[in-house]
């Protein structure tokens, strides 16, 4: 008999629901998994590509909807890319300093990513004119952490809300360089402020007040820019007039996606999983401290570096956990971990506060108040803080309806949490993983045994 049943039911109007049961017989998951490749460095890969010269060879690109909009957005700009049926991409780079003027609106649907990073390109290349947007939720998203230091740099950038929102219009300039002091630890931030800095003569310099993941950093070097890193102070200086080329990049495996298969072969009992080829970048191995601190059994074997970033595979075995407090410099190496982190949380001894995280009422949703409504809605005890959670472990979920309100990581959270819970949950709009991890599903029902 199977320890759960599994199914998705197609709406008329593309939503689905995933329905899972979990059966009277006890439930464990088992076997190897390798998750999707790491959209971080997937979206970095494509840009960076576009903007070199030559040809860039993408092997292990996430094939989800994110690098799916920034793929059509520099197509738009000038760049050949093929096709993302596979996961080995080539792009044909333009060089810097090369955009052509599009003939439509740049649309980076759901992918935060994707708008933050190309605002920085975009705003340097002079007497071009652009217009990006993106779907409803990302229309809703603050922008003005990008447009306020561009805008320092002399950057024209006209958008809703006092240039704060969506869709924006870009009259591109000859900037200034600046030396960036960024009030919160942002990759998005400082990523884009270092690709404005590349077609900018002279120095351009962001210092933050905690380190943030570094994908850009690792592949600006591998791709001929020229910086250097002040790890002490959180700077990074990028010298302008770049010349980039391409290169071939090998994606790792997502840590993000590995988070919800660690998180489930620790709270379900008897579970023994492999997640292969990693990507374990110091910069965001946040949710392995956390899940330590919490007592889960995992361990790093096969340890080795592929295209300048440290991978391995990770097994995970059943463990009983136990609460702990996740706050300060951790925080931007686990940010988009910390929804499975509250399903982990609910499954541990003790009372779990998780603080530091404003940041999560701007992604793809407020990711505090989903999280809390959706798990109380199954029975457990979450409070809200302004910037976190305070979790009460310990309580028996039972299944029932719930909503990813459109989230992807909202979705396969609160899939995991069904795993533990007696009875049915439904989980509605559940397509919303396939934004970063198209075949969830597919693996979930590979795993449970």
């Amino acid at each position: 008999m199977s320890a759960a049943v599994i199914t998705v039911e197609n709406q008329e109007n593309a939503a689905h629901k995933l329905i899972i049961q979990r059966s009277p017989s006890m439930l464990s998951l088992q076997g190897s998994i390798r998750v999707p490749g790491d959209k971080s460095i997937s979206h970095r890969a494509l840009m960076l590509g576009a903007i070199a010269e030559g040809e860039t060879q993408i092997e292990g690109l996430l094939l989800g909807e994110d690098p799916r909009s920034t793929a059509s957005c520099f197509r738009l700009l000038g760049a050949e890319i093929s096709e993302l049926n596979t996961e080995f991409v080539r792009v044909k780079g333009i060089g810097l300093g090369n955009f052509q003027e599009p003939v439509d609106v740049l649309n980076a649907g759901n992918s935060g990513t994707t708008i933050r990073l190309m605002l920085g390109l975009l705003a340097s290349h002079p007497g071009r004119f652009f217009t990006v947007t993106g779907d409803d939720s990302l229309r809703s998203r603050p922008m003005s952490r990008v447009v306020k230091p561009l805008q320092q740099m002399t950057a024209q950038i006209w958008g809703r809300k006092g240039n704060s929102l969506a869709p924006l219009a870009i009259q591109g300039q000859a900037l200034k360089p600046i030396h960036y002091h960024s009030p919160i630890a942002s990759a998005q931030v400082k990523s884009c402020i270092l690709l404005a800095g590349l077609n900018t003569e002279g120095k351009t310099t962001v210092t933050e007040p905690a380190l943030s993941r570094d994908h850009s950093e690792r592949m600006l070097r591998a791709f001929g820019a020229e910086l250097s890193i002040d790890p002490e102070t959180h700077s990074v200086t990028v010298m302008g007039n770049a010349k980039l080329y391409g290169q071939k990049v090998v994606v790792p495996g997502d840590i993000s996606s590995a988070a919800f298969w660690l998180v489930a072969g620790s709270i379900v009992p008897g579970s023994d999983l492999l997640v292969e080829n990693v990507g374990v970048n110091p910069t965001r191995t946040g949710i392995l401290a956390a899940l330590a601190m919490m007592g889960a059994d995992i361990q790093l074997e096969n340890q080795r570096e592929v295209a300048g970033e440290p991978v391995a595979d990770l097994r995970v075995r059943s463990s009983r956990l136990k609460s702990c407090t996740i706050e300060g410099d951790i925080i931007p190496r686990l940010i988009d971990e910390i929804p499975i982190l509250a399903v982990a949380a609910v499954f541990a001894e003790g009372t779990t506060i998780i603080r530091d995280a404003a940041e999560l009422r701007v992604k793809e949703s407020d990711r505090i108040t989903v999280m809390a409504q959706q798990l109380n809605q199954m029975g457990a005890k979450i409070t809200e803080l302004p910037d976190g959670m305070e979790i009460i472990g310990g309580t028996p979920l039972v299944g029932t309806d719930v909503d990813s309100h459109t989230d992807h990581r909202i979705a396969m959270s609160l899939a995991i949490a069904s795993l533990n819970a007696t009875g049915t949950t439904t989980i509605h709009r559940a397509e919303a993983a396939a934004i970063s991890y198209p075949n969830f599903t597919n693996t979930l029902v590979e795993v449970c045994r």
